[in-house]
């Protein structure tokens, strides 16, 4: 774990440097309290002098003030390391997910994924930020103060001594138990949030069949199988923090019956047995507190386990090691004996030696039953996944020899479900274009006939759409991801039933948008009613991830049975 951690803590050796001398200074100085306690008790209480008393006092009060001051250096310092490094691992790992292929995110849970960045980071941020440096802390006053401990009287010393090992060897033991427990603890909980998040985010369909308490129910089962695992880890360290205070106390108090005896025998003195007791209570103190945190260690090495793992893993859809990238890009597409299968049904192609080319400007339907393949030729084009063979082109470049940043640089995307962001209008708008001035976002708003309700929302433009534009009806969505693929202008246009949530008004008003939009681009457009598409240069007929026809509407309907099928069921007659 600390070498992992060392790669985020390097660029910041400076301040862990400052942190490293302050623990150092701070741990020196409470050590050397032992020789104040020990100078008041010879000096002043057994020689009864009042000077000598003063003195040791003022010893005392210094080197409180310098360790209060070292303290207060040492805890900023290592404070604003832990903040920075998790900061820094958070930026890291998001940066990296946002990047995997989508399909990673169809096999995960969102919420899971979560819980990763933000609940175990902050168990890291606790042990960068404070327990580490504890952990160091009272390893040297361990340390320091079985030297001084040894230099004070080498036969009670070893009477301490005689306590570490048996410390040592359940701390071993009894540590990677806490550490396994804490990895399951951590993915409990996330599984536990994983629930929150899908549960609340279809709030809406839970209650509508009235499944409150089915959810409830869940979620209350995935707490307490948290409970009862984090429940045996706080008990594995509970025992472990009493083995070694029973131990270690023991210790310290036979070594204080003996030095008492050789104070009433005259052969230890009154200041020197306090001083020993001072540096035998610090060992102790140390040494559970060392014990305890290392617990934390453990439970924090189970949360850079999880943290690792997603680190891992890496992307299907990689940059090539030496890219194309065309000077200026047409529209022309190639499907050539493409073939794909989902991983979870490998034996199911959801696309098959599929040929299909393109013409650049010229718009293309797509149609055919539910699971025919048309939304995996968008992935496949956009390079979201890989076919298993075959091979894709645009304007005669693969494009998996395009980086695929560049690539979809070409292609404007309009789901069937819009996608939109708890952000205002003009946000979510310009992730079609984020160059676009306030004048090119509102044109391409009227032209999606989306600027009248637009201007009706409370701030207009600057308003706040909610969570995934939960504050717009499904046709204003739509309009707006329309909207926004206006924006982007690009010379591939792929339209996922782009129309499917509008009135009939809205829809007339938008086809009329789209059409102008579609105009010298190339354009492809998935559909279910049919009388959307009747307009398009071809129609390519889809079923079960095969092409079994293409051509006009009217041709179609003259030698596609299932064309004239579709069009029957949805005009009444062919």
């Amino acid at each position: 774990m600390l070498t992992w951690l060392w790669h985020y803590i390097r660029p910041y050796r400076l301040q862990l440097t400052g942190a490293l001398l302050a623990l150092v200074i701070t741990s020196g100085l409470t050590l050397a309290l032992g020789q104040g306690v020990k100078l008041m008790i010879d000096q002043g209480f057994v020689e009864g002098s009042t000077s000598g008393l003063w003195q040791a006092l003022q010893v005392f009060l210094g080197l409180t003030l310098a360790m209060a001051a070292g303290s207060y250096c040492r805890l900023y310092l290592v404070s604003w390391l832990g903040e920075r490094v998790v900061a820094d691992i958070r930026k890291d790992l998001y940066g990296r997910l946002v990047k995997l292929h989508p399909g990673f995110y169809e096999e995960n849970h969102s919420g899971e994924i979560q819980s990763r960045i933000t609940t175990d980071t902050t168990l890291l941020q606790s042990v960068i930020g404070s327990e580490i440096s504890f952990a160091l802390r009272n390893t040297l006053m361990f340390s320091g103060g079985l030297v001084l401990m040894a230099i004070s009287n080498l036969k009670l010393t070893l009477i301490v001594l005689v306590a570490v090992p048996l410390v040592i060897f359940p701390l071993l033991f009894i540590g990677r138990k806490v550490r396994s427990l804490s990895k399951i603890s951590q993915d409990r909980i996330a599984t536990a949030g994983a629930w929150v998040g899908e549960s609340l985010q279809n709030i809406k369909v839970v209650q509508a069949f009235n499944r409150e308490q089915l959810v409830i129910d869940k979620f209350n089962e995935a707490a307490e199988q948290a409970f009862e695992v984090a429940i045996k880890r706080v008990g594995t360290r509970a025992a472990l923090i009493g083995l070694v205070m029973l131990l270690v106390l023991s210790a310290v108090g036979s070594m204080m019956y003996i030095g008492g005896r050789d104070v009433l025998a005259g052969n230890l003195s009154g200041g020197e047995l306090a001083a020993f007791v001072f540096y035998a209570i610090i060992v102790a103190g140390s040494m559970a507190a060392v014990t305890e945190v290392y617990g934390e260690l453990q439970r924090a090495a189970g949360a850079v386990d999880r943290i690792r793992e997603l680190q891992a893993i890496k992307s299907e859809i990689l940059d090539p090691e030496h890219p194309l990238s065309p000077e200026s890009v047409a529209g022309q597409l190639t499907l050539n004996q493409v073939t794909y299968s989902y991983p979870s049904r490998p034996e199911q192609p959801a696309i098959k030696e599929l040929t299909l080319n393109i013409k650049a400007g010229e718009r293309i339907a797509l149609v055919g039953p539910s699971g025919a393949g048309k939304s995996t030729i968008f992935d496949l084009l956009l390079r979201f996944r890989e076919p298993q063979s075959g091979s894709i082109a645009l304007d005669d470049v693969a494009i998996n020899s395009m980086k695929p940043a560049r690539l979809r640089s070409h292609f404007a995307l309009v789901p069937q479900h819009p996608v939109l962001f708890s952000a205002n209008v003009w946000e979510n708008l310009r992730y079609g274009n984020p160059e676009a001035t306030d004048d090119e976002v509102i044109a391409a708003a009227k032209a999606a006939h989306a600027d009248e309700f637009i201007q009706n929302l409370p701030q207009g433009y600057s308003s706040d759409l909610g969570e995934r534009g939960v504050k717009l009806s499904g046709g204003q969505q739509q309009r707006m991801a329309i909207a926004r693929a206006i924006l982007r202008d690009p010379e591939v246009l792929l339209l996922d039933e782009a129309t499917s949530a509008l009135d009939a008004q809205s829809e007339y008003l938008v086809q009329q948008a789209l059409n102008q939009l579609m105009k010298d681009r190339t354009t492809l457009v998935i559909a279910h009613r049919l009388a959307t598409i009747t307009h398009v240069d071809r129609i390519a007929v889809m079923d079960k991830g095969q092409l079994v026809a293409i051509g006009t509407h009217e041709e179609l309907l003259e030698s596609s049975p299932l064309y004239q099928r579709l069009a029957k069921l949805q005009f009444g007659t062919v």
